[in-house]
C-alpha cells in the first residue's frame, strides 16, 4: 500500500488540469467501467459529501449493494472510495491500482509523445486516476448504483464522464475563484456542466443568479428540476442527542420522526435533497413514497466525519471542516442553535488562498479566544500572517499563536479550562479551517 500511495503522490494530489480527454481516453482502455452501473452525480460548493454519504446509506438501507466515491479523504486514500458503506480494502486497493496503473501510464507517453512536452506536464492526474480506480472497483464489485461526488466544479471534473441520470447540486457559493469564476453565476455555469440530456436535478437552495444558470442549463439539454422549498424540503427540525428530529417533504410524500446523527440546519437541507435523490432513482417519474421504516434507518446510519465531529469529551473537542464563507457560516448557526457552549475556543489553521478573513469574522462571535497554527498542507497560509488577519478581527488578547498543530490543540484545552474550578461542562475547543486542519487534528487525537 505504501508503495501505492508514493506512485499516487508523485502526479501531485493537488495539480488540476481543465481537460478530461485523459479519463475518456483511459477509461476507453479500461472498457468503460462507468458504463457497468447507474450513478447519482453531486455537485455544489459546500455539503456534498454529507449528501453523498446520506444518499450512500438510505440506498443501502433498500438492500441496493453501493459505491460511494467521495474526496478529499481525511486519513487514507481508500476512504475515496467505499463499497458497501467502507473503504476499500488495501489489498483490493492495491489489486485494482495494478490492473489500471500501466494503462495510465501509457496514457502519458501518449499525450507526451502528441504534445511533445515533458511527460509530467500532460500526465494523468492523482484525481483522474483514482477516479478511474473508483470506477474500476464498483464495476468489479459489481455495484447496483454508485453515488459520486465531483472533485471541483463540474463540466470538466474528472467525474463528468458519468452522464448520470440522476443529479445533486447543493448550495453554490463563492470558493476556488481563481479556478472557476468570480461570481456565483459564473461558478454555477461550471457546476451545472454535470447535468445531460434526460438528467433529473435535485436542487437545494440557491442564490437565484446560481438558480437561473441551472434552469438555463436543464432548459438546453431537456433536463427536468426539482428545487429544495418547491418539490421537497425540510418541513420541521429539533435537536436531539446526538443530532435532530427532522420532518422532511419528500417527492412522495412526508415522512416523519427521522433521526440524523448530524448537526445543523444545513445537514437537514443535506437530508432533504439526498433524500429526493434516492426517492427519484428507486420512486421512478412517478416518485413513489418510500417505506418510512427504510429512510429511517438510511439516515440514522448516515454519517459525516469532520462535520461538527466530537471526537473527545471534557472539554468537548470538535472538528469541522468548512473552510469557505459559506460552509463557516453554516458551521456556526449550527454552533449557535444546537450547543451551549459558556466558553468555546477555536482552533484555525487555512490554505493560503481562502478568504481567511470572512471566516474569521464568522467566527468571533462564538469564540472566546483564537489559537492559530498550521497545517501540514504545503499550501498553509503561513501562522504569523493568518495571526495578523485575526488580530484584526478578534484583537491582540484574544488571539494566541501556537505554529505547530499539536501545541496549539493543548494550548485551546489550556485556554478552554482556564478558571473554570474543575467544572467542564459547556466548555469546548473547535478545530476548523481546512479539511487538512481537520485530518490532521483526527490523526494526532487518536493518538
Amino acid at each position: 500500500m505504501a508503495r501505492v500511495e508514493r506512485e499516487l503522490d508523485e502526479r501531485g494530489m493537488g495539480r488540476l488540469v481543465a481537460d478530461r480527454s485523459r479519463i475518456e481516453a483511459l477509461l476507453d482502455l479500461m472498457g468503460s467501467p462507468q458504463r457497468a452501473y447507474p450513478s447519482v452525480h453531486l455537485t455544489g460548493t459546500n455539503g456534498k459529501t454529507s449528501v453523498a454519504r446520506m444518499v450512500d446509506s438510505l440506498l443501502r438501507a433498500h438492500a441496493l449493494r453501493t459505491g460511494r466515491y467521495t474526496s478529499p479523504h481525511l486519513e487514507t486514500v481508500r476512504e475515496r472510495i467505499s463499497i458497501d458503506g467502507e473503504p476499500i480494502s488495501e489489498e483490493r486497493f492495491v489489486e485494482v491500482y495494478d490492473e489500471v496503473a500501466p494503462l495510465a501510464d501509457l496514457i502519458d507517453q501518449k499525450s507526451a509523445a502528441v504534445a511533445e512536452l515533458d511527460d509530467h506536464i500532460d500526465r494523468v492526474t492523482y484525481f483522474e486516476l483514482t477516479t478511474a480506480l473508483a470506477f474500476a472497483a464498483f464495476a468489479d464489485a459489481p455495484v447496483d448504483v454508485a453515488t459520486v461526488e465531483v472533485g471541483l466544479g463540474g463540466a470538466w471534473d474528472a467525474t463528468n464522464v458519468l452522464h448520470a441520470g440522476i443529479c445533486v447540486i447543493t448550495p453554490i457559493g463563492l470558493d476556488h475563484m481563481e479556478l472557476l469564476g468570480d461570481t456565483v453565476g459564473e461558478i454555477a455555469v461550471e457546476k451545472a456542466g454535470i447535468i445531460h440530456s434526460g438528467a433529473t436535478v435535485i436542487v437545494a437552495l440557491q442564490d437565484p443568479d446560481a438558480l437561473e444558470v441551472i434552469a438555463q442549463r436543464c432548459a438546453e439539454v431537456g433536463a427536468t428540476m426539482l428545487r429544495e422549498g418547491i418539490d421537497f424540503g425540510v418541513v420541521d427540525r429539533y435537536t436531539a442527542v446526538g443530532g435532530q428530529m427532522l420532518t422532511l417533504r419528500g417527492l412522495g410524500g412526508d415522512y416523519t420522526d427521522i433521526f440524523i446523527p448530524l448537526h445543523g440546519a444545513h445537514q437537514a437541507q443535506n437530508a432533504a435533497a439526498a433524500l429526493a435523490a434516492v426517492e427519484t432513482f428507486l420512486g421512478g417519474v412517478e416518485h413513489k413514497r418510500l417505506d418510512t421504516e427504510l429512510v429511517r434507518e438510511g439516515f440514522a446510519g448516515a454519517t459525516s466525519p469532520g462535520r461538527l465531529e466530537r471526537v473527545r469529551s471534557s472539554p468537548t473537542i470538535l472538528l469541522d471542516a468548512a473552510h469557505n464563507p459559506h460552509g463557516m457560516a453554516a458551521t456556526v448557526q449550527a454552533l449557535e442553535e444546537e450547543f451551549s457552549f459558556r466558553r468555546l475556543v477555536g482552533v484555525f489553521a487555512v490554505l493560503a488562498d481562502k478568504d481567511a478573513e470572512s471566516e474569521l469574522a464568522l467566527l468571533e462571535p462564538v469564540l472566546s479566544d483564537i489559537v492559530i497554527t498550521r497545517n501540514s498542507s504545503p499550501r498553509a497560509m503561513a501562522a504569523r500572517r493568518l495571526a495578523e488577519l485575526a488580530e484584526e478581527v478578534f484583537g491582540p488578547d484574544r488571539v494566541h499563536v501556537e505554529p505547530q498543530l499539536p501545541d496549539a490543540i493543548e494550548r485551546a484545552v489550556t485556554l478552554a479550562e482556564e478558571d473554570l474550578d474543575g467544572d467542564l461542562g459547556g466548555v469546548g475547543v473547535l478545530i476548523t479551517g481546512s479539511v487538512v486542519t481537520v485530518a490532521d487534528a483526527r490523526l494526532l487525537l487518536r493518538r
